[in-house]
């Protein structure tokens, strides 16, 4: 399986076989129209077809991305249709699609230079069709708009009527780039590619999925983490109506498959199942935060960032501040629960699922299917939602594979319930962050130390990837200038380090990953350490910041937009954070007011986003306000806790999402820099929570030093 999960390597855009479709394994036979090359295929009506490697769960990449390709291919937009190729033909095919993984604001950032050369490379390649149609040099003809026109005579003709003649022609080497300036369709706010399928109902997502002679299964594993089935007592409800068969599922789950999802669930609930509760059996909450506590002050840590000498530092310092931040578990919580449906017979497997990483899930599927990744595929279809959930594990692929080899030549969609969605997940890691500073006696802050006690998520999904005790990722938004999540201040003496804690809970990549915890970790230390030198918290933040001028940038351009330095409005209060991302400089400012009796509202938010290149504005915006929809309501209302080894969230009635009326009014400030290409799905929610707890200060004089809100008096002190 190690040529299906390999880094992308070279991209062969003039390797051609036919593309097998979706649909086709459906059921479906549509005739292949010609490939230019594999990004892009033109039927002969003009219509174009992009193909897109990464993943559309809502952040609109899919929109984004074949503006890339079409912006280079000077097609015609109102032409442009998009389809999914498998990560079976990009094996087959030498990866020529590259990565499929779409997961840490990567899916438009590592992928733009070479879908833009795709692009660039199949207009190439009509253009020469047409000219060696008219025997006339390619120079002398350009491309617009889905039309070859030789310049001297004025002749045309489409795109349409060359495709299958450039399809031959050997790709061009040399392959130049527009200068984004020139940009026609990329950098504009166009409208996305899947709105309307998804505002008419026409959408097929993995819960909608039929095929022919498809049985329904609901599965439940056990509810305490590392636990394994002891024992199930089929015969109880193999009579019930629609029951077809009552299976094993590795060694701690069990299925019921029947012919109706809801029959097989509720066979299910009436199965007597024995659990084995193995070592996590007494695991809680509770303990793992005495345990973490222990941990910012335990002798053993890897640091992370480091210079000057900051605890000498802080001994000497005039005034020293010390503050402990907590951070709990979270769920993913996706609108569409977790689904796949599978077809396994001897020789093949195949497998229907959303998916946030193509080539991880085929790699599932090959290893539960016990046949090499060449005999297998996995159909991508649109996620219901993905934040992380959806990519690194593939749990529930595993699973509907190990059901549908019991039932060869069957297809076997099973859904989760929202129950086993809840006790079954990949959870933001819970982690604690001891912080000491030290100002001279002007105020000025002269040494910092930062001690995160917690778990690790590479730990917990990519073991192999621990270097010498270290998780790179735990660091982020705190790491030396130069790196992709850097912090923004210069401090002459600084100690970043990870006391690494992993409890049974399993972790994962939640969406703003460990940027979420650190910029609250920091940006509200900060606010502390401003406060206890009597400054204003915008000043104190530029002093640290000459050497950081696009952190600096991003938070100007909210304070300016605030009016920071002019008064609120009667009874509201301001909160600034910032921090950097996913390869993105974000900043927010937050407007607050709190009531007598302690009742948060937040009304405003001012938000700045420069990620070098924007592909679509519009989009760009809905994601920033997006981030704040799910930062705002992790923030105030969601955790995860866990007593006798099990989560006691189950679902929406004890783990809450954001209300409509709790959104405050989202202003957003797109800078685009240029030079660079940051991500726009994740790095803003970061600094939600942090703005409003700032915010939450100034209006209260309480600083809440723990998530979610919900537990925090917030009275006026």
């Amino acid at each position: 399986m190690a040529t299906a999960t390999a880094a992308a390597g070279a991209f062969t855009l003039g390797f051609h076989v036919p593309l097998t479709r979706s649909a086709v394994a459906q059921g479906a036979a549509p005739a292949i129209p010609p490939e230019v090359n594999a990004w892009v295929v033109i039927r002969p009506d003009d219509t174009v077809v992009i193909r897109i490697a990464r993943s559309e769960m809502g952040q609109g990449t899919l929109t984004g991305l074949a503006q890339l390709v079409a912006e280079e291919l000077e097609c015609d937009w109102a032409k442009v249709t998009t389809e999914y190729p498998t990560p079976g033909q990009n094996l087959a095919r030498r990866r020529v699609w590259g990565n499929f993984s779409t997961g840490g604001s990567r899916g438009i950032r590592e992928s733009q230079d070479y879908v833009r050369k795709g692009g660039a490379a199949a207009r190439m390649m009509l253009v020469q069709a047409a000219a060696t149609a008219w025997n006339v040099p390619a120079a002398e003809c350009s491309a617009a708009n889905s039309v070859i026109t030789h310049t001297p005579t004025g002749r045309t003709t489409t795109y349409g009527r060359v495709a299958e003649a450039a399809g031959r022609l050997t790709p061009p080497e040399n392959v130049p780039l527009k200068d984004p300036r020139a940009w026609k369709i990329a950098g504009k706010s166009v409208a996305r590619l899947d709105t309307v399928e998804k505002t008419n109902g026409s959408q097929v997502y993995g819960m909608d999925l039929t095929l022919p002679g498809m049985l329904n299964a609901a599965v439940r594993a056990c509810p305490i983490f590392g636990g394994k089935v002891r024992s199930f007592d089929a015969a109880a409800v193999q009579g019930m109506p629609g029951v077809k068969r009552v299976v094993p599922v590795g060694d701690n789950a069990v299925a019921v498959v029947a012919d109706t999802w809801w029959r097989a669930k509720k066979a299910l609930d009436a199965l007597p199942i024995v659990w084995d509760e193995g070592p996590n059996a007494n695991a809680s909450s509770e303990a793992v935060a005495a345990w973490l506590k222990e941990g910012l002050d335990a002798p053993e840590a890897v640091v992370g960032n480091r210079a000057g000498d900051a605890r000498a530092a802080i001994t000497g310092a005039a005034k020293r501040i010390e503050a402990v931040y907590a951070y709990p578990h979270q769920n993913h919580a996706c609108m569409e629960v977790m689904n796949a449906t599978a077809l396994w017979t001897a020789d093949r497997c195949e497998v229907w699922t959303p998916t946030q990483n193509g080539e991880a899930a085929l790699a599932a599927t090959a290893a539960a299917s016990g046949l090499p990744a060449t005999q297998c595929d996995v159909h991508k279809i649109h996620l219901g939602g993905g934040f992380g959930r959806r990519g690194a594990v593939h749990d529930w692929v595993t699973q509907v594979v190990l059901i549908a080899k019991q039932m060869p030549g069957t297809p076997i969609k099973m859904i989760w319930s929202r129950e086993e969605d809840m006790l079954q997940g990949r959870f933001h890691p819970v982690t604690q962050c001891k912080l000491v500073g030290g100002l001279d006696a002007q105020g000025n802050l002269v040494g910092l130390t930062m001690r995160i006690s917690g778990q690790s998520i590479v730990a917990g999904t990519f073991p192999q990837n621990i270097r010498d005790g270290r998780d790179p990722v735990v660091f982020q938004g705190l790491n030396a200038s130069g790196g992709e999540a850097d912090i923004g201040y210069t401090i002459p003496n600084l100690l970043i380090d990870h006391a690494m804690r992993n409890p049974s809970v399993p972790p994962g990549f939640w969406r703003g990953v460990n940027l979420n915890q650190n910029a609250i970790y920091l940006e509200c230390f900060i606010d502390e350490l401003a406060h206890a030198a009597g400054k204003d918290p915008l000043a104190f933040r530029r002093a640290l910041m000459t050497n950081h001028p696009k952190h600096l940038a991003v938070l100007n351009a909210v304070a300016e937009r605030i009016g920071w330095g002019t008064p609120a409005p009667a009874g509201r209060f301001r909160g600034l954070a910032q921090t950097h991302g996913f390869g993105s400089y974000v900043a927010a400012c937050a407007e607050v007011s709190v009531s007598n009796d302690g009742k948060l509202s937040i009304h405003r938010i001012v938000a700045a986003t420069d990620c070098g290149h924007a592909v679509n504005p519009q989009q760009i915006e809905a994601q920033i306000e997006g981030s704040f929809v799910y930062g705002l309501g992790a923030a105030l209302h969601q955790e995860i806790t866990v007593k006798g080894g099990r989560v006691e969230q189950e679902n929406f009635d004890t783990y809450p999402s954001l209300m409509l009326a709790e959104m405050p009014a989202v202003e957003s400030i797109i800078i685009t820099s240029g030079g660079f290409w940051g991500g726009v799905g994740e790095p803003t929610i970061a600094v939600a929570a942090p703005a409003v707890m700032n915010a939450i200060f100034a209006a209260t004089g309480k600083r809440v030093r723990s998530l979610p809100l919900k537990h925090a008096d917030l009275r006026r002190a």
